[in-house]
């Protein structure tokens, strides 16, 4: 009997979930209740409530290798970090290709998921959606909700004094399309995350002056690393994972620190976080320059407002601001979701391997792409993904809800020693482990020790080079025969489209490059891979 599979969206994670799906020989149901594909990447003029999407200027902060599905290169010109465009251009190709359109009922909204009366023998939900008016209901096997994070914008106005008396515009960044309407104005922006540093980094071009409120700071780093190479790729290794993994918290923390100030001097930028294991990185190449011109003032916490003037926590002031941008985020919504499971899923550290919720009596529920991690989310949700649809054809199992519970208080417990908040979904995953944990699950975790033996040139490759989704192609189910080849000719692809103008200079950087992870990784590997295998 095929298994009828309901996937709530058809962004990233959506469009994964088909495919994983089809993949696994299930009947995939997409209800999606806008007019196309792409989720948060389908960029609209006007902004409108209850639909989040990027805003004008939006480039990824990961490159392409590091950002595909693990099967479906981008094209070789693509750049390196990508317009919104290009990226939604992307994922109707891998539509396409896939052929997964046709598995999509657009304008359905899902207002109800609830389990089926019989559930605890069955594991079956029934699904209610509505379409131009109509309502339907249908008895699903399982369901996949790849609505994704970024639900309801957080507004935090309990927490602003007096912003009831301000007489400006306050505004969430979710409404912000562009600069222009900002012009010539007094604005500030409250909240350091990525978007706060971007939207502050923009309107400052044509604002009077922008003012940045930063509660515990922030590292900021680069796209660009060394020798000018995607910075994700130079740090997304499993050798810098692995290293992290063996060396004391403290001197991790201390080297990061000594990264990220080579490029400047956080403390003298106002941005240096505040001493924690919790050290919140951005990227943003323009915000140095900007602080550094004065086109933007980083300010402390705001305390008080006023109905034209902003208190902080420093007691300084500043009068006649005219806009406030809060940049303070999103929280978890799953409204269409049972009151029990809404409670469970507020943040996805409360979810069996960030996915399952772990106290129902049978795991045919599955939240994907719903992680915070240092990384790109499409290989992660294409991952979960693949390892759910196997737990839901029977060929992956899972321990039952006691143990799940065990393991979920476990690593809260954990999180909340070392330091994270739990108040929000801000316990960032490493890239690097959390791959490798799934990929454990499906069978697909790339074997270091047997891959020394047997192909030295790739096994180099996949311990000191960047954690590309490829590698978990090369084994065990869903194995893809040019995956071998994607991971050897990965450097290449990168500097493709920059191949603009020629340049008949020898060329050293790459060579030179692999030299010196060659020496570094005889020098470590082997405490490294016995260490890594240990853990396994």
């Amino acid at each position: 009997m095929v298994l009828k599979v309901a996937i709530i969206g058809a962004g990233v994670s959506g469009l994964a979930s088909i495919k994983c799906c089809l993949s696994e020989g299930l009947e995939p149901t997409c209800f999606e209740k806008s007019d196309g594909i792409g989720g948060l990447w389908q960029f609209t003029e006007i902004p409108e409530r209850g639909r989040n999407t990027v805003y004008r200027s939006v480039i990824t902060n990961t490159s392409k290798e590091m950002t595909c599905f693990s099967d479906f290169p981008f094209p070789e010109d693509c750049p390196n970090y990508l317009h919104h465009s290009v990226l939604l251009k992307y994922l109707r190709a891998y539509a396409e290709h896939f052929q997964l359109l046709d598995h999509i009922q657009f304008k359905t909204t899902v207002y109800s998921i609830r389990k089926h009366p019989d559930f605890a023998s069955t594991g079956q939900w029934v699904v209610h959606t509505e379409t131009d008016g109509q309502q339907a209901s249908a008895i699903f096997d399982a369901v996949m909700v790849c609505s994704g994070s970024y639900a309801e914008p957080r507004l935090p106005l309990d927490s602003f004094p007096g912003i009831e008396k301000f007489k400006g515009r306050y505004l969430h960044s979710w409404e912000y399309r562009d600069q222009k309407e900002f012009e010539g104005k007094s604005v500030l922006v409250i909240g350091a995350g990525n978007t706060g540093g971007d939207i502050a980094s923009e309107i400052c071009r044509t604002a009077a002056k922008v003012f940045l409120s930063i509660r515990n700071g922030t590292w900021v780093l680069s796209r660009v690393a060394v020798s000018g190479w995607p910075s994700d790729m130079i740090f997304g290794s499993r050798l810098m994972t692995y290293f992290q993994w063996i060396l004391p918290g403290w001197i991790v923390r201390r080297m990061k620190a000594k990264i990220f100030n080579r490029w400047f001097n956080h403390e003298n930028y106002g941005l240096v976080p505040v001493q924690s294991s919790w050290t919140p990185v951005i990227v943003n190449d323009e915000l140095p320059c900007c602080i550094l011109s004065g086109a933007i003032v980083v300010k402390p916490n705001v305390t008080e407002f006023t109905e034209t003037s902003v208190i902080f926590k420093d007691g300084t002031r500043e009068n006649n601001i005219d806009v406030i941008i809060f940049a303070t985020g999103y929280s978890a919504s799953f409204p269409f979701l049972e009151e029990t499971i809404q409670n469970i899923c507020d943040n996805s550290v409360s979810l069996y391997k960030r996915i399952f919720p772990p106290h129902l009596e049978k795991p045919t529920l599955a939240i994907i792409g719903f992680i915070a991690i240092n990384g790109s989310i499409p290989p992660v949700a294409e991952l979960q993904a693949r390892w759910v649809t196997r737990v839901f054809n029977g060929l992956c199992k899972i321990p039952p809800a006691n143990r799940m519970m065990g393991e979920v208080a476990k690593r809260k417990k954990a999180l909340i020693k070392i330091g994270f908040p739990m108040e929000k979904d801000s316990a960032k995953a490493s890239f690097v482990a959390y791959m490798d944990e799934i990929a454990a699950c499906i069978g697909v975790k790339p074997n270091l020790l047997l891959l020394f033996l047997l192909d030295p040139q790739l096994a180099l490759k996949i311990l000191c080079g960047p954690c590309t989704p490829y590698q978990f192609r090369l084994t065990g189910p869903g194995k893809w025969e040019q995956a071998r080849s994607a991971i050897l000719t990965e450097w290449d692809r990168v500097l493709k489209p920059l191949k603009t103008r020629v340049v008949n200079n020898p060329r050293h950087s790459t060579a030179s490059f692999w030299f010196l992870a060659l020496g570094f990784s005889f020098l470590g590997a082997s405490l490294v891979i016995l260490k890594c295998s240990s853990r396994s």
